[in-house]
């Protein structure tokens, strides 16, 4: 124990002097939530919906990164040569380094939080299991570090080997990008991805359900990481003259491949993908009225006259009372100067607006038209509740932002439009008011598929927070002010 205890403190007091260690393992990480504090600085909580991404970001950066660049370069260098020579089992230093690495990164993520904490987000409702969750993250991610440091010969190779696996799996693999917004076909790839899994698993801690929603995840994190490390185990090398292309052995890196092919085609088999575009429309219901048959029944004998009856007096009803109005008829001007304006710019990448004058091309024109008809008889345009009506209207401008559609910034001018010609400035301009005030309020649609627009938002709250925006900027609108 004493060996592992040195050699673990050596190992964290070299990551300390590694500049190329400490980019990738703090730096890198802190500025990913920048990015996304700015990219989603109108989210009501920032940066909670997107702390488990951060998270992963931060593991990657570590385990994928630090962890092979570190080994690689130390065994350039001739230290793991030295070490072969001291009476130690090589398991044992093996696992020293890798108890290193997980503290390491157990630091990027705490520095990670305490930065989101500052920026405003809550504290994640599951912080144990959030612990559990980061710890099978980082054995999938340290057991990939150790195959990418077996493989590769030099640091350079350690680079590409890392962007060949880092990027796929920022872009299609759920971590940067998330997966409501990604076409059908790469919803099915990010199955075949830990990255995916990494982030549902973190993420359901942090404003979720727990380790409790996300089984299959630390059950694929956790054979991933397995795999990894056992692979990496095999395959290590002491000395850099022993290049990967010359040895045998190679095929332990097989069994890191099957174990994510079989995560990903038990995940399809389990339909674990959530493809919208996948998911079968409900037939719609045909409520047939009962029919009303009058029958006239014609006497053979008539009955005998009898004399009128004397006609009653004429009693004229009392007038009803007057209806009350709702609670959204009673809002004046002054409640709705007194909103908050501050809004994105139409020209951002948050509730766009294209200017009147921009010009769109036939195919997107074909497409603008086909909402402007279908709105004329979409059923949640034509509830009782004309609240209601315009809160499904706002989700129609909403579900394409959210799902960052290319569409997205013509279609609020189609709603805006629809709804100044079906109501009143002074109507609109009340009920508005009464949406933008009461935000968590009445129903709100993520799927507006039957509008001609395929895709689901997967998170609801991202729908109410765009439609939320879009009502403001059609207040701005409707009363001549400047965004």
């Amino acid at each position: 124990m004493s060996a592992f205890t040195q050699h673990l403190g050596i190992s964290v007091r070299l990551h300390l002097r590694n500049k190329m260690a400490l980019l990738y393992g703090y730096l890198f990480p802190l500025i990913f939530l920048a990015a996304f504090a700015v990219l989603y600085r109108y989210d009501k909580v920032p940066l909670l919906r997107h702390f488990g991404e951060l998270l992963t970001v931060s593991v990657l950066g570590g385990a994928c990164f630090g962890l092979p660049t570190t080994l690689v370069s130390e065994r350039e260098r001739g230290v793991w040569r030295r070490y072969r020579l001291a009476p130690l089992p090589a398991g044992t230093l093996l696992l020293s380094t890798v108890v290193a690495r997980y503290l390491l990164i157990v630091s990027a993520g705490l520095l990670q939080l305490g930065a989101a904490l500052a920026l405003g987000m809550t504290f994640p409702e599951h912080p144990l299991g959030l612990w559990v969750a980061f710890t099978a993250v980082s054995l999938a991610f340290i057991g990939l570090g150790l195959v990418i440091a077996a493989v590769a010969d030099n640091v350079p190779a350690v680079q590409a080997l890392g962007q060949c696996i880092f990027l796929p799996m920022l872009i299609i693999g759920g971590v940067a990008v998330q997966l409501s917004s990604l076409p059908s076909w790469a919803q099915h790839v990010s199955a075949f991805f830990p990255g995916r899994y990494a982030v549902e698993a973190l993420q359901a801690c942090v404003n979720g359900a727990g380790l409790s929603g996300a089984r299959f995840s630390l059950l694929a994190l956790v054979l991933t990481g397995a795999a990894g490390c056992f692979a990496g185990g095999k395959l290590f090398r002491w000395d850099a003259q022993q290049r990967f292309a010359m040895r045998t052995g190679k095929a332990w890196v097989l069994p890191v491949l099957l174990v994510w092919l079989a995560v990903g085609g038990l995940a399809e088999w389990r339909g674990r993908i959530a493809v919208a575009a996948d998911a079968p429309e409900p037939e719609p219901k045909i409520v047939v009225p009962p029919v009303k048959v009058a029958v006239e029944v014609k006497l053979a004998v008539e009955p005998a006259k009898t004399p009128p009856p004397t006609p009653a007096p004429v009693v004229t009803p009392p007038p009803p009372p007057p209806k009350p109005k709702a609670p959204w008829e009673l809002l004046t001007p002054k409640d709705t100067a007194g909103l908050d304006y501050r809004v994105p710019p139409d020209n951002g990448v948050v509730s766009p607006v294209a200017s009147e004058d921009e010009e769109v091309d036939d195919d997107m024109k074909a497409q603008l038209d086909a909402i402007r008809e279908g709105l004329r008889s979409w059923p949640q345009a034509s509830t009782a509740d004309d609240v209601q009506n315009v809160r499904y209207l706002l989700c129609v401008a909403g579900v394409p932002d959210a799902i960052q559609m290319p569409v997205e910034r013509y279609i609020p001018r189609v709603v805006f439009d629809y709804l100044t010609d079906k109501y009143s400035k002074e109507k609109l301009t009340k009920m508005l008011t009464w949406i933008v005030l009461h935000p968590e309020d009445g129903a709100i649609v993520d799927n507006i598929s039957e509008l001609g627009v395929n895709g689901t938002v997967g998170d609801p709250t991202l729908v109410r927070e765009r439609s939320y925006l879009y009502a403001l900027k059609l207040l701005l609108r409707l009363n001549d002010k400047k965004e």
